[in-house]
């Protein structure tokens, strides 16, 4: 009746047993590091870079605990912040030779002291937020007008290369603010003009206006097209700072909208500002031009002459030299979208979306250029590289362009992402800055810790008190369950932050309930006159449609709390939401296996130790059986 068989005991066990390696790298703390990231777009993090970090550090008479590759960066781990900070010179010197144009960016960090057997198994620690780690909080204003102008100058180009391909002639077309002005050589025209515009685009709302004797349309956008550009452009930022976050190496960065024309930034971990500062601002814009290969250019790139007039050097990927013409055609704002994929000869290629501006230039520039090489130039902090440089095969038109040529897939898909994301959609201005320092997360992580100790050690001396051996095994799955809570925590490599701390406090409270509710069971069908061992399988059994009931409905509230909170808000329904589920675990199953495994066994069971079991007083002259001797 009351025994597991030994597959649920192999559960019960490996449960711990995970849930004990999972849990173990949250008490390494962390180290101090330095991480080197690509600095430039074109500048890519591989195992020649590790190399070098490796062989820098020992020039130094440095000796980090490991170097290793992680994603876009390399980190080197160290036993004290001394040896952190000259490794940071020596890295700066050695890979940044030109310390006003630098490849890389070397930044301090800090990283897991977990034992590498650890991290090989992925057992990894919590994240830790803000308010636990230290770090940088940034509050953005994005400039929504700048959003709008764009999109008027976009639709511009886009009107008149409509009118032109439908033969509609006007009198100029130009932007006045956020507005489109169409003016027109007669009157007779407006109407097929003013049916085509309102059907080619509806976003905008066209109003006939006279000045003098002019006529024209005025095309506004309307104002859920407005709302539509201004999220878009938010939207776009923000993968934006994403990207460029990244580079920064920092864990499960916060990155959110507030408000309608707000972001907030944080970064844990992150203690050098000025550096954060200085990656979030990064502007990138992209060019394309033609590239010179005259003999004078050719010469110039030899050494034997100078740069021609109306021409510049820069570096091509892979450090050599092109000369390309300081006209530009397109730039970036003429790109809708640029993917990876293959070309015919199923060659790695890229594949970009223009708009109409950029298409009908696109189509007279390769028209006129066969046989020509054009170069996609990608400018950052002033400074320009050279992407790719392909042969104009042939004319390109109708607003779809391939980029092949010598590239890998990878390299493609790199491409690709560059072109696609590397500029934001509006400018952005940090209004607040608050720095976090680690000190005082530390105090945070000890209150924290502190707070959920105590709690757990009342409700384990209550329990133990109140319900004897029966307490002892509930504080023992109260145990298990903070054992498997913040297992899973590790596990999903999910964030925990001072709400979430405050989270998992609460759930001890409310993880104890459901072994209350078993315990009071098993007393119920003792004062009933059941027997031990029946009382202890009626009493789990006829509580588990309560326990289950209780808790679906805190769930239903913490599932609310994850759908539409957000920041500490939503941290704290995460951990609350997975400590419902992980107790449900524990109060029920683990429980009763060391109940089963204690007192299963016994096939005379004559008591429990369960505490005080209450027994109604019986009424004034009723009769009252005594036990025959």
């Amino acid at each position: 009746m009351n025994r597991f068989p030994w597959w649920k005991y192999l559960i019960l066990a490996i449960a711990v047993a995970v849930g004990l390696l999972y849990t173990l790298p949250n008490f390494f703390g962390e180290a101090p590091a330095v991480q080197v990231s690509s600095g430039k777009a074109t500048v890519k993090v591989d195992a020649a870079v590790t190399e070098q970090v490796r062989q820098t550090l020992a020039t130094a008479g440095l000796k980090p605990d490991f170097v290793q590759q992680e994603g876009t960066s390399v980190r080197a781990r160290f036993t004290d912040t001394d040896a952190q900070l000259k490794a940071r010179d020596a890295l700066a010197k050695a890979l940044n030779p030109d310390a006003g144009n630098p490849s890389y960016i070397v930044a301090l960090n800090l990283v897991s002291r977990s034992p590498q057997w650890l991290t090989s198994m992925r057992a990894l620690p919590m994240y830790l937020g803000l308010d636990l780690r230290g770090g940088v909080h940034f509050l953005m204003q994005v400039e929504m007008k700048s959003a709008l102008t764009k999109k008027a100058e976009s639709l511009t180009g886009d009107i008149r290369t409509l009118l032109r391909d439908k033969n509609l002639r006007h009198a100029g077309i130009a932007r006045v603010g956020n507005t489109v002005e169409v003016r027109l050589r007669d009157a007779e025209s407006q109407p097929k003009i003013l049916e085509l515009l309102n059907d080619q685009l509806p976003d905008l709302q066209w109003t006939p206006t006279t000045e003098g004797s002019d006529q024209k349309l005025v095309g506004a956008l309307k104002p859920a097209a407005e709302r539509r550009v201004q999220e878009q452009a938010l939207t776009q930022n923000i993968n934006t700072l994403h990207n460029r976050i990244n580079e920064l190496g920092v864990a499960e960065p916060v990155i959110q909208q507030q408000g309608l024309d707000r972001v907030v930034v944080q970064l844990p971990g992150v203690q050098d500002v000025a550096k954060a500062k200085d990656i979030i601002g990064r502007t990138a814009t992209l060019e394309v031009r033609l590239v010179d290969d005259s003999t004078e250019a050719q010469a110039a790139l030899s050494g034997s002459g100078p740069v021609p007039f109306g021409t510049e050097k820069y570096a091509e990927r892979g450090e050599r030299q092109i000369i390309v013409k300081r006209q530009v055609l397109l730039t970036g704002e003429n790109l809708t979208d640029a993917q990876p994929g293959f070309d015919d000869n199923h060659q790695p290629a890229v594949h970009l979306t223009l708009d109409a501006r950029g298409a009908r230039i696109f189509r007279d520039v390769t028209r006129e250029n066969v046989g020509k090489r054009m170069a996609i130039l990608l400018f950052e902090k002033g400074k320009g590289e050279v992407v790719t440089a392909p042969v104009i095969r042939t004319e390109i038109g109708g607003g779809r362009v391939q980029i092949s040529g010598a590239m890998t897939p990878v390299e493609a898909a790199d491409t690709a992402l560059l072109l696609r994301a590397g500029s934001l959609a509006a400018p952005m201005e940090i209004i607040e800055e608050k720095l976090v320092g680690p000190s005082l997360g530390a105090e945070n992580i000890a209150k924290g810790f502190d707070s959920v100790l105590y709690g757990f050690l009342a409700v384990g001396a209550f329990m133990c008190a109140y319900y004897l051996l029966f307490g002892v095994f509930s504080t023992l799955a109260l145990a298990v369950n903070l054992l498997l809570l913040v297992a899973v925590l590790s596990m999903l490599q999910a964030t925990l932050s001072l709400p979430g701390m405050a989270a998992i406090a609460l759930v001890l409270g409310m993880a104890i309930d459901s072994n209350v509710l078993i315990n009071e069971r098993v007393r119920e069908e003792l004062r009933n006159g059941t027997s031990p061992q029946m009382a202890i399988h009626l009493g789990y059994e006829r509580a588990w449609a309560t326990i289950l009931d209780s808790n679906v409905t805190t769930l239903i509230a913490g599932v609310a709390l994850l759908a539409f909170g957000s920041g500490p808000v939503r941290g704290f329904a995460v951990v609350h939401c997975l400590g419902i589920l992980t107790s449900m675990f524990s109060a029920v199953f683990f429980s009763r296996g060391l109940v089963n495994l204690w007192y299963g066994r016994q096939k005379r069971l004559q008591k429990v130790s369960i505490g005080q079991v209450w027994r109604p007083a019986p009424e004034p002259g009723s009769a009252v059986a005594t036990p025959k001797s």
